[in-house]
């Protein structure tokens, strides 16, 4: 009876583990590129269709306030870290192509964290976190699989910036016809196709949509022909063909029998750009009328106002997060935490995370864990949010200060700083403190480079995109 007992216990003891690993979610973690927080049906946008985004909207947790970094390499060093970027250095500007510097070596990435766990690990999409030595490159990082771009700009049809090719399959280049959504769409579909259920999967499908260029298939083009502005039409079919793609994933998920244990998120990696100094380097857009929409929201990519920051998102797992509007505050970093807890993955590895733990906050509308973020710290400008209140504070002289009630404000309109001065004090002293912990910017010590050298008479290679906040920069 004895022996029984034991070879049970065993046996139990042998089971539970693979009930929990079956428990784990697959986890598809979508990313848009530049997408205005107004740009999508489910926060009221009319002249543009995302069905499928709708439906995901629909039927799990719309987000309110879902915060980013105001630029796109800063936001995905957020992702993959669950750390503010200025702790690393790359909390200023995007890596520019001529740049060789890339995101720390020493950060544990969340695809690290998970394929630690057992989790299948793929990048589809933009990288944009080092590109100049492979150390920084996503299969040098955690991910197992590979495709898509490891810059941030890129022609949609030549995968090229400048003349340079700029498309990889697990380190090698690929040279391939054919429009860039489509193609991480079909691969991300290939991808799901050829998966084992068993194994838990995390698929980073980050798509380069809808970033300039402005460039869309002449079928999508074609069904925005009552939008009377061009940019604007090219722009919508560029978002209509990435909803389409979107859509294809969750069918692929469906009948491959994943659909019910995977969670989805989607989101922007910043505001729509609204200032033709961050719309990209690959055309001169000074002259264009930009085409993003961030709604009631102030100005736009690269700025601390709230256009900038947050932006359109959503997540959806059928019958563990509850249909409804979440307004409770979330912030890039905390999808880490998140995600590694679902996955019953370790952190101990990662050094000490910025990010929370906001499951319940999703899947049930709690009330969020989080009070206070940090829009960005860097040497000229730090803003940050505490409850109600949000601080921006420009350091560059003469220095300024903005201070308002984002519940009753939530557009900007109103600066209360003269009004509060102990509260603006009070966000100053914090955001002190917390520069105090900050690396200097990636970018600038970059930057500085490039003067000296022509200073020195050497020939200086362009720059991309730089810094902004409202008219000041």
């Amino acid at each position: 009876m004895k022996t029984v007992i034991t070879l049970l216990t065993l046996a139990i003891t042998a089971i539970i583990p693979i009930a929990r690993a079956a428990e784990r979610p697959h986890i598809v973690h979508i990313v848009a590129d530049d997408l205005g927080w107004k740009d999508v049906g489910f926060n009221g946008c009319t002249d543009i269709k995302t069905p499928h985004l709708d439906s995901l909207a629909a039927g799990g947790a719309k987000f309110t306030q879902f915060y980013v970094q105001p630029m796109c390499t800063p936001t995905r060093a957020a992702l993959m870290t669950g750390r503010y970027p200025y702790r690393y250095g790359l909390q200023t500007a995007v890596i520019p192509s001529v740049s060789s510097y890339g995101l720390d070596t020493t950060e544990w990435l969340m695809p690290q964290c998970l394929k630690e766990a057992g989790y299948r690990t793929a990048i589809i999409g933009k990288w944009h976190l080092g590109h100049a030595d492979k150390k920084y490159w996503p299969r040098q990082r955690g991910f197992d699989y590979q495709y898509g771009a490891m810059i941030g700009e890129l022609d949609y049809f030549t995968h090229e910036e400048h003349g340079v090719l700029d498309w990889y399959r697990n380190n090698e280049l690929v040279r391939e016809a054919g429009y860039t959504t489509q193609l991480l769409g079909d691969d991300a579909v290939r991808l799901i196709e050829n998966h084992d259920p068993a194994t838990p999967l995390y698929l980073y499908l980050a798509f380069n949509a809808p970033h300039t260029p402005y460039q869309a298939p002449e079928e999508y083009i074609a069904k925005y022909a009552d939008i009377s502005d061009p940019t604007r039409r090219i722009y919508a079919g560029m978002v209509t063909c990435l909803d389409d793609q979107i859509g294809r994933v969750v069918a692929a998920l469906e009948k491959k029998g994943m659909r019910g244990n995977t969670i989805i998120v989607f989101h922007s990696d910043n505001g729509g750009t609204k200032n033709a100094m961050f719309a990209g380097v690959m055309a001169d857009m000074s002259k264009t009328k930009i085409p993003c929409d961030n709604g009631p929201y102030r100005d736009g990519k690269a700025s601390l106002f709230e256009g900038g920051t947050r932006v359109c998102a959503l997540a959806n797992w059928p019958g563990r997060i509850k249909a409804q509007e979440v307004d409770g505050l979330i912030h890039a970093i905390d999808l880490y935490p998140t995600f590694a807890s679902l996955a019953g993955a370790s952190t101990a590895r990662c050094k000490p995370l910025d990010g929370i733990n906001v499951w319940n906050t999703i899947a049930k509308g709690d009330s969020s864990p989080r009070s206070e973020l940090f829009y960005n710290i860097e040497p000229f400008r730090a803003a940050m949010r505490q409850g109600d209140w949000k601080l921006i504070w420009r350091t560059t002289l003469p220095s300024s200060t903005d201070l308002y009630n984002l519940t009753e404000d939530p557009s900007e309109k109103n600066n209360l700083s003269a009004a509060y001065p102990d509260k603006v004090a009070a966000m100053q002293n914090r955001l002190n403190a917390a520069a105090k912990e900050a690396e200097k910017p990636l970018f600038l010590i970059d930057q500085f480079k490039v003067v000296m050298r022509n200073m020195n008479g050497e020939p200086v290679l362009p720059i991309d995109e730089g810094y902004g906040d409202d008219d000041r920069f």
